[in-house]
């Protein structure tokens, strides 16, 4: 892209003429895509599957409520926050004028692995120097309110310190057009194209989403399921309202004498363990000599709203365990919890220990499983009277919680990595996420039961 005279050469806008005709096409492309994104979601809210969801914000201005009171309870400590930001700011100005006077000072702020300001006109222009720094500030600002607040139960400042999370990453200025000089040099550069491209991409999520944006976060196009994906060979040998049991027969020509159970989540695909060839730990296990048994959970629909962990456990492992001693004669198995089935596999060893039946699982693994959710992480952020009565109120309504819902939840935990990464991506440079088959099995998920929450 050419340079004007006297700016640099970084400087996101040019001299040359547009072509006029291409980009009046491309404008009229991304107006029609919008109208169709709009369209889905105005049908979502019309047919109820689209609702929106006042009760997160009425808990965030809650929550950000409770900090702001614990501040003004000590006007001496909010003097002394409002006279740092002030000097913040003014040293954030003074740096700036530094970069239009042509000077490279040390970066106002650290963000030197931040991979959201890669571009040099993030430092070197003025403009977008300032835009990023003041973010950067007052995202220190922000969370450090919050850090330093006191008079506020932990679980309070927990949940705000997570909202702050929401609200940086969504109010980042990489986030949007006018505001990303990459973003605005690609759009001169494709005369649009880009974001033509880009809208299509959202108004196909949104119709994908029956209303609701589903952020792709995977090229889906290249997988297949029973085709390059979950191609070890099994068969369904026992089935109840509750999960399908899937054996796998050992590949070597003596095998071990006891077989292996496996219990993944239900909140996905049973195939995590068995993505490809080159990486499946199901094909590694039959070809080592086990004789494997997977349970593959149902997908939950109204029948099944007061199924919770008890009849998860007794339709799961537990019948499980029956099948397979019918079918291979051994009284105990070795067994492996995968995430939250871990969870459910370690109220199982419990339960029979108590019935006097421990025996009946030799030993047991955990992968990626939390048992003891006293630290709980960012988790916990879900965790209060407010939201929980909120989730038993939409649960309530159609008897399970959607896949959407948990994902949403999920990414929220990482929600620059998660969500506007892909947004940036997918929306404003009109690129399709790369091919990944783990990303591929997360967006394959399953609904959860109502009363399995509690």
């Amino acid at each position: 892209m050419s340079s004007v005279e006297g700016k640099p050469e970084s400087d996101p806008f040019s001299n040359q003429m547009p072509d006029v005709e291409e980009l009046a096409e491309n404008s009229a492309r991304i107006a029609a895509e919008v109208s169709k994104a709009a369209t889905a979601y105005v049908k979502g809210l019309e047919s109820g599957a689209v609702k929106p969801a006042p009760s997160e914000s009425a808990d965030m201005l809650k929550t950000f409520s409770a900090v702001a009171e614990s501040w003004l309870a000590h006007p001496e400590r909010t003097v002394e926050v409002q006279k740092q930001i002030a000097s913040d700011v003014m040293g954030l100005w003074a740096h700036t004028f530094k970069v239009m006077q042509g000077e490279k000072p040390e970066p106002a702020n650290s963000a030197a692995r931040d991979n959201r300001f890669a571009d040099p006109d993030w430092e070197k222009n003025p403009y977008f120097h300032l835009i990023k720094h003041a973010y950067l500030l007052g995202s220190n600002w922000a969370q450090n309110l919050v850090d330093k607040a006191e008079g506020i139960d932990e679980a309070t400042k927990r949940r705000a310190a997570f909202y702050v999370k929401q609200l940086q990453a969504a109010f980042a200025p990489s986030n949007y057009l006018l505001t990303n000089p990459e973003l605005i040099k690609q759009t001169i550069e494709e005369k649009g194209a880009n974001l033509a491209r880009g809208m299509q991409m959202l108004a196909e999520d949104m119709e994908k989403g029956g209303g609701s944006l589903r952020i792709r976060q995977v090229d889906d196009r290249g997988f297949e399921v029973g085709k390059n994906m979950a191609v070890t060979p099994g068969k369904v040998v026992f089935r109840n309202e509750l999960m399908e049991l899937i054996q796998y027969a050992p590949a070597t020509e003596t095998v071990f004498k006891r077989p292996l159970l496996i219990v993944p989540p239900w909140i996905n695909k049973f195939y995590i363990l068995d993505l490809n060839p080159e990486k499946s730990f199901i094909k590694w296990c039959v070809d080592q000599g086990l004789t494997v048994f997977v349970v593959s959970w149902v997908n939950p629909d109204e029948r099944h709203r007061a199924c919770g962990f008890a009849e998860y456990m007794k339709l799961g492992p537990v019948a499980a365990l029956d099948v397979i001693e019918e079918i291979t004669g051994e009284k105990d198995v070795q067994a492996i919890g995968y995430c939250v089935g871990g969870t459910l596999l370690a109220v199982t060893l419990a339960w029979l220990a108590a019935k006097g039946m421990g025996a009946r699982i030799n030993r047991a693994t955990f992968f990626t499983t939390q048992v003891d959710f006293t630290y709980g992480g960012d988790l916990l952020a879900f965790v209060s009277e407010d939201s929980i009565k909120a989730l038993d109120e939409k649960m309530a309504e159609t008897g399970y919680l959607s896949g959407a819902s948990m994902a949403n939840a999920f990414n929220m935990l990482r929600p620059q990595d998660l969500i506007w990464s892909y947004v940036v991506n997918n929306y404003m440079k009109g690129k399709q996420p790369m091919p990944f088959d783990l990303l591929y099995w997360n967006g394959d998920s399953t609904r959860m039961p109502a009363a399995n929450h509690t």
